[in-house]
């Protein structure tokens, strides 16, 4: 045990243990993102093995196993995206389509184990080969496109997601976007920070007590990535795809359907008034569409064209004007302002106060000041 070897050790079998929870939870609970996020804590635990084996005294790897293509980066980001997929939509399931996001990992492990079967002396002639250093250049790069193609998807997913489920629920709070945006910015520090060391490596031949660093960056991000993620629920009502977003929130429609968005706004505006249905904390547009009678996509370009808001804040201003009532009525002002906004269809206080700013531009307090 030292300052070098208890770290990496605690990172790689942490790492472990969560993959191995992630996968037993993710078979009670029929839950493909818990699966995926398993297999990405596999991956990370597979990133730091070689370094804690290294510091660790175990040559195992560099012995019996010289040459095994035991690297999985090509994979990472494939899991990652295929996590953030699974994430946003319970009913997502892997295709055999999905079968070519593998290719440059099949490739790489096929590479390996072409010369690793035919023994070490094959494996040391590979090695010390001109053309093994043109191969390993190629597949760094192949790997760095990798990790900047399936980034940008999940921020593009990130993006359209958050942008659609303000379409779709009147409380994002059952939606942790904070996960998702801490999720990408940990995984492009830690990418980002290990090309860094590499190309100090390559320039200043860095060794390994040096080059640990970055390892210990990699520690701290599984240790965040395995809790957090552990913690994260994935509410039963979510269905995203993102192929199919922009149907879901933007009508398609053409005159002369704008009128039929004005039949539909007054009705809307009469149930809103009639049975206040507002004040459920967690109502969302499929249920409301039911209510109405009418389509998701109709309900959503309704809001959007007659009221000028998205679901979310057409009915979060709903729910600070029935507030509003409540706080300058005489029956309930001996009320917190929590009591009320709860009273109103407010789910936190957090929720309440982001969505009464963004609304009348100031906080409750400094609204009833003025």
């Amino acid at each position: 045990m030292s300052l070098y070897t208890t770290p990496l050790q605690f990172g790689y079998f942490f790492s472990l243990l969560m993959w191995l929870l992630l996968l037993y939870r993710g078979y009670r609970q029929s839950r493909l993102s818990d699966h995926l996020l398993g297999w990405i804590m596999f991956i990370l635990a597979m990133e730091l093995q070689d370094y804690t084996f290294g510091f660790a005294g175990i040559n195992y790897l560099w012995n019996e196993l010289n040459g095994f293509p035991r690297g999985v980066s090509f994979l990472f980001g494939p899991m990652v995206y295929f996590y953030f997929k699974a994430q946003v939509n319970r009913s997502f399931s892997l295709s055999r389509k999905d079968l070519w996001h593998a290719v440059p990992y099949l490739v790489y492990f096929t590479y390996g184990m072409f010369f690793f079967v035919q023994g070490p002396e094959a494996v040391q002639q590979n090695q010390a080969a001109s053309y093994n250093m043109v191969v390993s250049y190629i597949m760094r790069i192949a790997l760095v496109i990798s990790f900047i193609y399936y980034l940008s998807q999940c921020l593009k997913i990130y993006h359209s997601y958050r942008l659609w489920s303000l379409n779709q629920f009147s409380n994002t709070e059952l939606i942790d976007f904070k996960w998702f945006r801490n999720f990408l910015y940990a995984m492009i520090f830690w990418l980002l920070f290990r090309e860094v060391m590499n190309v100090m490596s390559l320039f200043m031949e860095l060794d390994f007590y040096q080059d640990w660093w970055w390892n210990l960056a990699l520690v701290a991000v599984a240790f965040y990535i395995g809790m957090a993620g552990y913690a994260q629920r994935q509410p039963a009502k979510i269905h995203f795809d993102i192929e199919s977003q922009p149907a879901t929130f933007e009508s398609t429609e053409k005159s002369p359907a704008k009128d039929q968005y004005s039949g539909l706004a007054d009705k809307l505006t009469r149930i809103m008034n009639e049975e206040r249905l507002f004040l459920q904390p967690e109502l969302n547009l499929q249920e409301l569409a039911q209510h109405l009678q009418t389509t998701p996509a109709r309900l959503s370009a309704t809001i959007n064209q007659q009221f000028g808001q998205n679901f979310n804040d057409y009915i979060n201003s709903l729910r600070v004007e029935a507030f509003i009532q409540q706080y300058q009525s005489n029956t309930k002002q001996h009320y917190t302002l929590l009591a009320l906004a709860l009273d109103s269809g407010f789910n936190s206080k957090a929720t309440f106060n982001r969505a009464f700013k963004k609304i009348k531009g100031t906080s409750p307090k400094d609204y009833f000041q003025q």
